[in-house]
C-alpha cells in the first residue's frame, strides 16, 4: 500500500525561499529537525531544514551540524521525498507521525501527516446502518 504523506514542515511559509537559490544561507528560515549521521549515529536535534524552490521542484536542504548538507525533492504525488543528487536513494518509513528518511547511513525524521489515513478517518465517520 502506498501512503500519501505530507511533512508538516513543508507548509510553514517561513521555511520558504523566494528566489531559485538551491542552497541558502544557514539558518536563513530553517526548521530543526532530528537526524542521525552515520552509521551508528544518534538522533539529536542537529539538523536545520530549509525548503527552496528550483524550477518546479520543491526541494529540502538539510543541514548537518558539520556544514555539509543534503537535497531531497518533494514529490509531488505525495509519496514524501526522494533524495535530489548523487545516486543513493532514499528508504522512507513513515511510523507515529514522522517520515524517517535514511539515505547512505544518515537518517532524518520529519514530522508528517498520513493523508491516505485521515481519508479513511473522514470518510468513515460512524454513517454506517446501525451505529
Amino acid at each position: 500500500m502506498t501512503r500519501a504523506l505530507t511533512a508538516t514542515l513543508f507548509l510553514l511559509a517561513g521555511a520558504c525561499s523566494g528566489g531559485g537559490e538551491a542552497q541558502p544561507q544557514a539558518d536563513a528560515g530553517a526548521v530543526t529537525i532530528d537526524c542521525a549521521i552515520g552509521p551508528g549515529g544518534t538522533f539529536g536535534p542537529d539538523c536545520k531544514v530549509e525548503q527552496v524552490q528550483e524550477g518546479d521542484a520543491q526541494l529540502l536542504v538539510v543541514r548537518h551540524p558539520d556544514g555539509s548538507f543534503r537535497r531531497f525533492v518533494l514529490l509531488a504525488d505525495g509519496r514524501g521525498l526522494a533524495v535530489a543528487d548523487g545516486a543513493d536513494e532514499a528508504a522512507l518509513d513513515y511510523r507515529n507521525g514522522m517520515l524517517e528518511v535514511t539515505v547512505a547511513g544518515d537518517r532524518y525524521r520529519f514530522p508528517a501527516t498520513d493523508k491516505s489515513a485521515q481519508g479513511k478517518a473522514e470518510t468513515g465517520s460512524g454513517d454506517a446502518p446501525g451505529e
